[in-house]
């Protein structure tokens, strides 16, 4: 490529940024190996501490095996360890047929210096990739282009009672770029309908394991909210030869993802988190959400006030960007294509103002479901605890609802009949219902009024 026809950030970065692309499926294809060190967008004495450290910690490695721990083609490593050797930070303890069939080792010299990079920052994973080509990446495999029908949404949940209006609710929200609100009484099943959504999302994204932003690290990757897929195409392969076609190894392939916050959820957890002792970063939950879902549950439960935390979403929901601040005073901005999903039993009005009501798009109210989607909720309780259905029990819990006036929220069938199986072992008796152990249960999971 002419260096005329290089973008800012390319000049800035160093990296090639080729534009990531779609398959058919709807799901973005991974990023392509880079070739060299300057494709890669990345320092080569960064590199130098990432292998030094590596090898500090692991004791001696084949060629083949830095690149699998650095996520680098060989041919890139290789040349590092080339030039470690030229610097006198690692020898080659063997030599095989071919270059790359070599393994390396630290000197004297080289253990000294891992030491200190090690103190620097500790981090000795894959390799980072710039903040430009993240940014390229989940533009690619953005959540706004995952387009939901009502087909999807009447396949995703056949086998759950939710009534039609709030499917076509859900499905429109889908649709939308706009946050998604539950709101309703404790106990109507809003945590429920938050987490089903994850039944309408599909595709396959790349996350990368960490980034690097003004020389600092930042990972990315958690096991916990990222679910990675293997797939032909995305394996890692550090010893082929053709490195036009291969994927970048700095990438998972993952479905995409679905974080989950509650009452824990503080402001300063929407920030970088640092780690003096580890001297890096770990990105914070909305970052690792990106192309996914993120669910606020709970919300009004937190330590913070629930203006606080919904004011920290305005310029990310209006601008579709976020900024974050490095621990050395700077800042930077990064992509924000989360899908925001909010849920309360506490009333809109009180959580914010009408301008700010107006941006969370759908406010979806989740109350009592009807008595006849009340019996199919008990019955598939029933089914699930492998317990006989009994017309004569059911029948004496609607009549109880209506004496004490209490509505049928679909929390209720599920803690009920646990109740009635905590009993029934406890006695060792068969696992039967009747009103006589329905009105047990009713009575040990309410309290007196």
């Amino acid at each position: 490529m002419d260096g005329n026809d290089m973008t800012n950030s390319e000049q800035r970065t160093g990296e090639r940024l080729e534009t990531p692309r779609r398959s058919a499926s709807g799901s973005a294809t991974p990023p392509i190996a880079p070739r060299s060190v300057e494709d890669a967008g990345l320092d080569e004495q960064m590199l130098v501490e990432l292998i030094a450290k590596i090898l500090y910690l692991r004791g001696s490695m084949p060629l083949i095996g830095l690149a699998q721990q650095t996520r680098l083609p060989a041919t890139i490593t290789e040349g590092i360890c080339e030039f470690m050797r030229t610097s006198r930070l690692v020898e080659m303890l063997r030599r095989g047929a071919t270059s790359g069939d070599a393994d390396y080792g630290l000197t004297e010299h080289g253990r000294a210096r891992a030491n200190e990079f090690l103190r620097k920052c500790s981090y000795a994973g894959p390799a980072p990739v710039t903040l430009d080509a993240y940014a390229k990446q989940v533009s690619a495999q953005s959540f706004a282009d995952m387009r939901i029908t009502h087909a999807n949404v009447e396949n995703a949940y056949r086998d759950l009672v939710v009534r039609q209006e709030l499917r076509d609710l859900v499905g429109a929200a889908m649709n939308s770029g706009k946050p998604m609100f539950f709101y309703g009484p404790s106990g109507s099943g809003k945590t429920f309908l938050a987490e089903s959504l994850m039944r309408l999302i599909r595709g396959t994204i790349y996350v990368p394991y960490a980034l690097i932003v003004d020389g600092e690290i930042i990972q990315v990757f958690d096991p916990v909210i990222h679910q990675p897929v293997t797939t032909q195409s995305t394996q890692f392969m550090p010893s082929s030869i053709d490195n036009r076609q291969r994927a970048d190894g700095r990438w998972v392939a993952c479905r995409r993802p679905v974080a989950i916050s509650g009452g824990e959820l503080t402001l300063s957890m929407l920030d970088l988190n640092y780690d003096r002792l580890a001297g890096f970063y770990q990105a914070p939950t909305h970052l690792k959400a990106n192309n996914g879902l993120y669910i606020i549950d709970d919300l009004g439960r937190q330590l913070i006030r629930p203006e606080e935390l919904m004011n920290r979403w305005i310029v990310p929901m209006d601008r579709r960007r976020d900024y974050l601040s490095l621990h050395t005073g700077g800042s930077f901005e990064i992509p924000f294509d989360v899908k925001l999903v909010f849920s309360t039993n506490l009333s809109p009005k009180t959580l914010a103002d009408e301008a700010f009501l107006r941006r969370l798009g759908y406010k979806i109210h989740v109350g009592a479901v009807s008595e006849s989607e009340y019996e199919q909720i008990f019955r598939g309780v029933c089914d699930e605890f492998g317990i006989g259905f009994s017309g004569e029990a059911f029948a004496w819990l609607l009549d109880t609802h209506r004496r004490e006036e209490r509505p049928t929220f679909a929390c209720y069938p599920r803690d009920l009949i646990s109740h009635v199986r905590d009993y029934s072992t406890y006695r060792e008796w068969p696992v039967n219902l009747s009103p006589q152990l329905i009105d047990w249960a009713w009575h040990s999971y309410f309290a007196e009024q």
